[in-house]
């Protein structure tokens, strides 16, 4: 496995990036949405692992609109009110249609390294919801779109996923956290009624006991017995539709 650091052009600038590479030849490329404390350490670490499942896994900086900023402590940002403050206005000021149009120039980087579809995607936190909307945004290119503990899958927001399920071809997995005030239980069953509705091969998996952050391994709530689970379910999910 390997890491190459690369700057990727967007229609707004220039994001940072990791791309990581399994030791052969990649059977496909994989967007891995970040959460909200940005790339650092901990999602390098997942991104090595899921390369060394044979993917070449895109790690972007979806804040660069807004570097330098940061870094921040996973365990405590959102409990110290200054970078709780300055966490907010960095997720705030990056919308989901901002992330949708970068999500074209993400795909285009794989094949500047020599990597070709097909493409899946993959989010956790504010990447959940990225990571269903890009599916839905470049349904030609992704047949594989997961999240993990995402927030606002199905709100009342304009850009919330479950608008947009009409649009997806990829098949879906959402994992939930068995209690996430960012995912109710009223929203979760919204999504599987667009999905249903929209006739989307889907999944949605309730992990009970889980909190909201618990497959990052830095992350406050973080469960080493769950974010086993959780990868055993991605990379046969994966394995099922990316090879």
């Amino acid at each position: 496995m390997t890491k190459k650091d690369i700057e990727i052009r967007t229609t707004d600038g220039t994001a940072r990036a990791g791309l990581f590479r399994p030791a052969g030849a990649a059977k496909a490329g994989v967007v891995l949405y970040m959460d909200a404390f940005g790339p650092r350490p901990a999602l390098d670490e997942m991104a090595e692992r899921l390369a060394g499942e044979g993917y070449a896994v895109l790690v972007p900086d979806l804040f660069y609109r807004n570097a330098p900023y940061g870094p921040f402590d996973a365990k405590t940002a959102f409990t110290q009110e200054d970078s709780k403050q300055k966490l907010m206005a960095l997720v705030g000021g990056t919308t989901q249609e901002m992330t949708i149009r970068d999500t074209q120039a993400f795909l285009e980087a794989f094949s500047g390294e020599g990597v070709t579809g097909p493409f899946g995607t993959v989010g956790y936190c504010m990447g959940g919801a990225r990571a269903l909307n890009a599916a839905a945004s470049y349904s030609d290119r992704i047949v594989a779109a997961a999240s993990f503990h995402g927030g606002n899958l199905a709100s009342e927001a304009p850009d919330s996923p479950y608008r947009g399920a009409a649009e997806i071809k990829a098949r879906v997995y959402v994992g939930m956290a068995g209690v996430d005030s960012s995912f109710p239980p009223e929203q979760s069953a919204r999504l599987a009624e667009a999905l249903r509705v929209a006739g989307v091969d889907y999944v949605l998996e309730n992990y009970v006991g889980m909190s909201h952050g618990w497959c990052v391994p830095d992350h406050s709530a973080y469960d080493a017995a769950g974010a086993e689970r959780h990868w055993k379910h991605l990379t046969a999910f994966f394995g099922e539709t990316l090879g």
